[in-house]
């Protein structure tokens, strides 16, 4: 999308594309600490990640488990924190919550349906038919084919026309309907994309309000430093352990060389990957 220049960088940051980044600190500035020289770390930016050197501050960074490799590791920021934010910072998942996770084969979907099932949730995912192994194998008990079935009917039969308590959806303005539909008493839906399109046909607030709905729209990239950094830190309290000890893994669908983002682009825009596309900066 910034490539087509539908999502430009907040004012002050790198023009150039990416969002998270691996590899070695070479420099530090004087006031840095907790960190050193040679230390290999991920973390999140504003922008910048397709340059062979990154400038990121301290507070956005995570320290690569020694077993991890920097794929691994660049595969870890961007999905996992937005997912971690938009179900326990914007949803406040509880025990027994149900979860619905739209594109569940995505590299956020992926991140949050592993983090659902690590709190014992039950969940349902969407995705095409294809990717509907993928999903269970990262934590969906059950799966839709969103390309052919009303989502919306399924969740109300698996939850017994109860609705689900949370929603994490990445399309906008084409699921609304069907999300509200799907929700349960003060069920929260959270919406971080308009993938699908950003207009709404006209519906009643009835169900809204009949339901004590709550609607939350939410970016990740032009968040304040502050913001950011403690989210990284909560993050890092929360589910960095479950990363090192492999109960959470980054979802890799593929490893490009830097000079191949073209074809990296293509693979994602057909909507081809399952997890994290990464793209490896040599010499």
């Amino acid at each position: 999308m910034q490539r087509a220049g539908k999502y430009p960088p907040p004012p002050g940051s790198s023009p150039l594309l990416g969002l998270e980044v691996a590899g070695t600190i070479i420099e530090k500035g004087s006031e840095v600490s907790g960190w050193q020289l040679g230390e290999r770390v991920c973390g999140l930016l504003d922008g910048g990640g397709y340059a062979e050197y990154a400038v990121i501050h301290q507070d956005l960074l995570l320290p690569i488990p020694d077993a991890w490799s920097v794929e691994q590791a660049a595969a870890i920021p961007e999905v996992f924190l937005t997912a971690f934010q938009a179900l326990y910072w914007h949803a406040a998942l509880k025990e027994n919550d149900t979860v619905l996770i739209h594109a569940g084969a995505s590299g956020v979907g992926t991140a949050a349906l592993q983090m659902v099932r690590a709190n014992g949730n039950p969940c349902v995912a969407t995705a095409s038919a294809s990717k509907h192994e993928v999903c269970y194998r990262w934590g969906a008990d059950k799966v839709i084919d969103y390309q052919s079935t009303d989502f919306a009917e399924h969740v109300l039969a698996w939850t017994d026309g109860k609705g689900v308590d949370v929603i994490v959806d990445f399309v906008g303005g084409p699921y609304l309907k069907q999300n509200i539909k799907s929700m349960a008493l003060d069920g929260r839906l959270i919406m971080l994309a308009m993938l699908g399109g950003y207009h709404v046909e006209a519906l009643s607030l009835i169900p809204l309000f009949r339901k004590r709905l709550q609607v939350i729209a939410s970016t990740l990239r032009n968040r304040s430093l502050e913001y950011k950094g403690r989210l990284v830190q909560a993050f890092r309290e929360a589910m960095w352990p479950k990363l090192v000890d492999g109960l959470l893994e980054p979802v890799i669908d593929s490893v490009y060389p830097w000079q191949d983002v073209q074809a990296a682009h293509q693979r994602m825009e057909a909507n081809l990957n399952t997890g994290k596309i990464i793209l490896r900066v040599t010499d």
